[in-house]
């Protein structure tokens, strides 16, 4: 039996921001996450006044912030030369989730290779590490998103880092997905990482290298809008609605329950022509293990 509050990723409803925030209280959330890379969430945009009056807005609808998204898209943090721009944006994007009330921030961070003696896995662990500090400072995290990698691979590059500030935002849709990893497992494996989970199902059609689903240095950077479309119609790997899919939701939720994992189950629907009807139809599919 769940007892953990319900999110919705305001931008998988299409609505707008204002729109998206009304609306996530209609259909019964407890809390959002909101993206804030870019247009008027990029905390370039918004000034201390407009901060205030967001926060308190969200506060009038009853709502909580359960994380912002602070993912950058490209080759994540494996390219050294870009490193220092998005540390210092994916900075400001916590610093503005601070403010809002939310003490996390999920991102992708790139695949992480196989090989930890690679130039590029010491530069992920070398720009983790600034943000794990920083982020620990804050009393906060940046939640690696889990789906590039198996859970175990993860914990060994999160288990190289000095602080928990770079912790995990489980996803057990892309872990089905992409690496075909068990979900299940995977929670037990991270148990100690978990600060945010995302809901969220879908099947693997194939087996697929993830660098060419989430983007690494010498294959094609990915956007959040490319993964997005092959979830929709690519060979790979599809996204369904919640109970369609190949994710054991009895299972997940009670490892969650098992690791005693009190946080939000965040909704996020990237595909389909009824995203308020399938966000609803997936709170009422959560509320069924209450």
């Amino acid at each position: 039996m769940i007892i953990n509050p319900i999110g919705i990723m305001v931008d998988s409803l299409r609505l707008g921001l204002r729109d998206g925030l009304k609306k996530s209280k209609e259909l019964g959330a407890d809390g959002v996450q909101i993206y804030a890379v870019s247009g008027e969430m990029d905390p370039a945009n918004l000034t201390p006044q407009a901060r205030k009056e967001l926060r308190a807005y969200i506060a009038s609808l009853d709502l909580q912030i359960s994380a912002l998204c602070g993912d950058l898209g490209g080759h994540g943090f494996q390219d050294q030369t870009v490193n220092a721009e998005k540390i210092e944006k994916s900075k400001r994007i916590l610093d503005l989730a601070v403010e809002l009330g939310s003490n996390v921030v999920t991102t992708h961070i790139g695949v992480v290779p196989e090989d930890r003696g690679s130039a590029i896995y010491e530069t992920m662990l070398q720009a983790c590490e600034e943000l794990g500090v920083y982020a620990s400072s804050l009393g906060a995290y940046f939640a690696v998103e889990t789906g590039p990698e198996t859970s175990a691979h993860l914990k060994s590059f999160l288990d190289n880092l000095s602080t928990k500030g770079v912790s995990v935002n489980f996803d057990p849709a892309n872990m089905v997905m992409v690496t075909g990893d068990d979900p299940v497992q995977g929670v037990y494996t991270l148990k100690d990482y978990i600060v945010h989970t995302h809901v969220k199902d879908g099947i693997r059609l194939r087996q697929v290298d993830p660098r060419e689903v989430y983007g690494s240095l010498g294959f094609k950077p990915m956007s959040h809008e490319d993964i997005a479309e092959a979830a929709t119609s690519g060979s790979s790997y599809r996204e369904l609605a919640l109970g369609e899919g190949h994710v054991d939701f009895g299972r997940y939720f009670q490892a969650l329950q098992d690791i005693g994992y009190k946080g939000y189950l965040t909704i996020e629907r990237e595909v389909g022509e009824q995203p308020e009807a399938d966000i609803a139809s997936a709170i009422a599919f959560i509320n069924t293990f209450k």
